[in-house]
C-alpha cells in the first residue's frame, strides 16, 4: 500500500501551454539534480518573477531552491496509493511507519481491553463483539479522506484483532484435550501464515489501497456464522456458576464425536472454585521468580522486535517484495511446527536459546553481504525469520511452564505487554535507517543475541512438573531422569491437584 515510487515536486508554472515544453524541460527547468546527477525528489526551483523571459528561465538563472509547496507529480501513473494519495514522501515520510507503531499500540490497547472483557462476558460474546469491530474498522480506511483519519482506524481494527487472538486462544485451549493442545495451538499459529501467504497473492492482484483494502477485510464478514455454531467454553461456565448450559454444551460435544457421556460423569461437573492468586507484585519480591521475569521482559521484547522488524523491511531485500512476502509467510510454518520438536529433543531452555542467536547472527549477517546480492539477502532474512518464528512460538510454551499456576495468567499479560512494546517501538527503529542503512539491523541482530545468551539465566522447564505456588519456584526443580520424564499429560497435572486445578493449569498455559 506504500511501495516506493517515483516522485518529484509539482511546479504549475512550466505546464503553461504557451511554453509548450516536453515533460522532460519540465523537468530539468523545475528540478535541481543530486550529487549523483538525479532529478531531486523534494526539492524544487524557485519560480522565477512574472516578467521573467523565456531565455533567462531556460538559461537557469533562477537556480535558489525550496522545499516542494503544491504538492508531487508521480510520472510512473501507477494505481492509487497510501503513498501517492496522500503524498507520504519527503518531510511526511516518516508517517509510514508511525502508522505501523499506531497499530502496534492498538495491539497493546486491545490486549488490555479484551483481555479482562473476554472473563466477563464470555469467550463467545467477546469473539463475536471482536469479529464485528475488525469488519466495521476494516472496511471503513477504504473510504477515508485524510491519512490521519486512516490511522485512527487502523489502531481501532489492531484492538480487535488483538483480542480476537486472545480470547480466539483462549477458547481453543479450554476445549482441546492436553494431548493435543500444543499442536492445535501451533496449527492455529500456522493459519496465521497461510493468510500472510494469501496476502501477497492478493496485494499482487489488486494495486488499488482502497480495493485492496475491501476485499483483504470482506472475507471477515463470512465468520458472522459463528453466531450460531461458535460453542462458549463450558470450564468459563463453570466459573460463573452455570452448570447446567455446560452440561449441554458438553452433552451436544460428545454427540459430534460420537462419545458416549455417562450421567455419572455429567454429575461430576460442579461450579470451579478459586484457588490462591498473585499479583504483579509478586513477580519481584521474590529472587529467582524476580530473575526469571526479567529474562523473559528481554525475551518477548526482542521476539517482536525480531519478528516484525524482518517482516516490515521486507521490501528492503532486493527480490520482489511479493514474491519475499510469500516466502516469508511459507517458512513460517515449517518453523512453528519445528518448534514442537525442538523443544522435545533440546529441551525448552537450548531450543530458546538457539532460535534467538540464530535471528540475531542471520540480521547482523546481512549487513555485510553487497547490495547487488539479493538472492543471498533475502535467503539469510528467510533464516532470520525462521528463527523468530520458531523463537516466537517457543515462548508462548516456555513461559507459561516458567510462571506458577497462581501467576500464570499475571506473569504472561505482562510479557505479553513488553511484547507489544517491542512492537512499537519497531517501525521507528526501521527510520534510523535514514540516518546510517545499517543501524535497524544492528539492532534487530545484537538484541536477539544478547537476549538469548540472557536465557542461560533461566531454568529448564522440560521434564519437570508445573510448579502450583511461588514456594515451589523458589524451593528449585525436582530432578527427573529421561526415564521418569513424565508426557505431555502428566506435566500438565502436578501431584496433588483436583481436576479442576488441572483443568485450570492445562487453559493458562496457553
Amino acid at each position: 500500500m506504500v511501495l516506493d515510487e517515483t516522485h518529484y515536486c509539482s511546479v504549475a508554472w512550466v505546464k503553461n501551454h504557451t511554453f509548450n515544453l516536453s515533460a522532460a524541460e519540465q523537468l530539468t527547468l523545475s528540478v535541481p539534480l543530486d550529487a549523483a546527477g538525479n532529478p531531486e525528489s523534494c526539492l524544487m526551483f524557485r519560480p522565477p518573477p512574472d516578467n521573467a523571459s523565456l531565455e533567462d528561465i531556460l538559461s537557469h538563472r533562477f537556480n535558489e531552491t525550496q522545499p516542494c509547496d503544491a504538492g508531487w507529480d508521480y510520472p510512473e501513473n501507477r494505481a492509487p496509493s497510501l503513498k501517492n494519495e496522500f503524498n507520504l514522501v519527503c518531510d511526511q515520510k516518516h508517517l509510514t511507519d508511525t502508522s505501523q507503531s499506531v497499530f502496534m499500540a492498538g495491539l497493546l490497547i486491545g490486549a488490555f481491553i479484551f483481555g479482562p472483557l473476554c472473563d466477563w462476558i464470555g469467550r463467545k460474546a467477546t469473539i463475536l463483539v471482536q469479529l464485528l469491530l475488525f469488519a466495521i474498522f476494516g472496511l471503513a480506511p477504504a473510504f477515508v479522506p485524510s491519512f490521519e483519519l486512516y490511522m485512527v482506524l487502523r489502531f481501532a481494527v489492531a484492538t480487535a484483532v488483538a483480542g480476537f487472538t486472545f480470547s480466539n486462544v483462549t477458547l481453543l485451549t479450554e476445549w482441546v484435550g492436553p494431548s493435543w493442545r500444543t499442536l492445535s495451538v501451533v496449527l492455529g499459529q500456522c493459519s496465521f501464515s497461510a493468510g500472510q501467504m494469501a496476502l501477497a497473492g492478493l496485494a499482487y492482484g489488486i494495486r488499488n489501497w482502497r480495493l485492496f483494502q475491501i476485499v483483504g477485510t470482506a472475507p471477515v464478514l463470512l465468520l458472522f456464522f459463528y453466531f450460531w455454531v461458535l460453542p462458549e467454553s463450558a470450564r468459563w461456565l463453570l466459573t460463573r456458576g452455570r452448570v447446567e448450559e455446560a452440561k449441554k454444551l458438553i452433552q451436544k460435544v460428545a454427540a459430534v464425536n460420537k462419545r458416549k457421556l455417562s450421567p455419572e460423569l455429567l454429575s461430576q461437573l460442579v461450579p470451579e472454585e478459586k484457588g490462591p492468586s498473585g499479583n504483579a507484585l509478586d513477580l519481584f519480591r521474590h529472587p529467582k521468580l524476580r530473575k526469571m521475569t526479567l529474562v523473559l521482559f528481554a525475551v518477548w521484547f526482542v521476539d517482536s522486535l525480531g519478528y516484525f522488524g524482518l517482516g516490515l523491511k521486507v521490501g528492503d531485500f532486493g527480490l520482489d517484495i511479493y514474491l519475499t512476502q510469500l516466502i516469508f509467510g511459507a517458512v513460517e510454518i515449517p518453523a512453528r511446527c519445528s518448534s514442537i520438536f525442538m523443544m522435545q529433543w533440546l529441551g525448552r531452555k537450548w531450543s530458546q536459546m538457539g532460535t534467538l542467536l540464530l535471528g540475531g547472527i542471520m540480521c547482523i549477517a546481512i549487513i555485510f553481504v553487497p547490495a547487488d546480492l539479493p538472492v543471498v539477502v533475502t535467503v539469510l532474512a528467510v533464516v532470520g525469520k525462521f528463527a523468530t518464528a520458531a523463537a516466537f512460538t517457543i515462548s508462548y510454551v516456555y513461559s507459561a511452564e516458567l510462571f506458577p499456576t497462581i501467576i500464570r495468567q499475571t506473569g504472561m499479560g505482562l510479557v505479553g505487554i513488553f511484547s507489544r512494546i517491542g512492537g512499537i517501538l519497531t517501525p521507528l527503529v526501521i527510520l534510523l535507517g535514514d540516518y546510517q542503512e545499517a543501524v535497524p539491523m544492528i539492532i534487530y541482530g545484537t538484541l536477539p543475541i544478547v537476549a538469548g545468551l540472557l536465557c542461560i539465566l533461566l531454568p529448564e522447564t522440560w521434564g519437570q512438573p508445573l510448579k502450583d505456588t511461588i514456594e515451589d519456584l523458589e524451593q528449585g526443580p525436582h530432578p527427573r531422569s529421561l526415564k521418569s520424564a513424565p508426557s505431555e499429560n502428566d506435566k500438565e497435572a502436578p501431584r496433588g491437584s483436583s481436576c479442576t486445578e488441572v483443568a485450570s493449569v492445562s487453559s493458562t498455559q496457553f
